[in-house]
């Protein structure tokens, strides 16, 4: 009998620091839904690649990620599912995701030059995301109720159910 400790693993790591309740444009959920085991793949994943370098392009954690490329390539390889390869494609995905509401595996938009969506990352639940940030950057987690996040935050898109 195979043993999953794996959602265990992610949901402690995401406890690890929390203390209350944070306030943010996206709501962080009063309670949160269960992880399923596809969620759980994509956020073991996307964790893996922590500190894998930003590049303007990049797809892969040998020559490095951009936000979109991130994306990409966690869904790729966790769920089986091909996801657009640009944030104006991931933006243009129909099934929203409310703010309020927000659960592990949904992407969440940015704008960060305008009003064009230009930036993704993937949600990991407790008011915290998962990118490839920039140039001189490396695949990090950030928390979406700090200001430049909350001003910048266009939208999600759930694309796991």
């Amino acid at each position: 009998m195979r043993l999953n400790i794996w959602p265990m693993m992610v949901l402690a790591l995401l406890l690890v620091g929390c203390s209350g309740t944070p306030k943010m444009a996206p709501e962080v959920p009063a309670v949160a839904a269960p992880i399923d085991p596809v969620q759980s793949d994509v956020l073991f994943r996307a964790f893996s690649l922590i500190g894998t370098p930003y590049r303007y392009g990049g797809n892969s954690p040998d020559t490095g990620f951009d936000c979109s490329g991130l994306i990409h390539y966690v869904y790729r390889e966790a769920a089986g599912m091909s996801l657009p390869r640009t944030t104006s494609g991931l933006s243009a995905l129909q099934s929203q995701a409310p703010a309020n509401a927000l659960r592990p595996g949904d992407l969440v938009l940015f704008a960060m030059s305008g009003r064009r969506v230009d930036h993704a990352g993937i949600y990991v639940g407790e008011g915290r995301f998962l990118h490839a940030p920039s140039t001189g950057g490396r695949v990090r987690v950030d928390e979406l109720q700090a200001s430049h996040w909350q001003r910048t935050f266009k939208g999600a898109r759930r694309v796991l159910d």
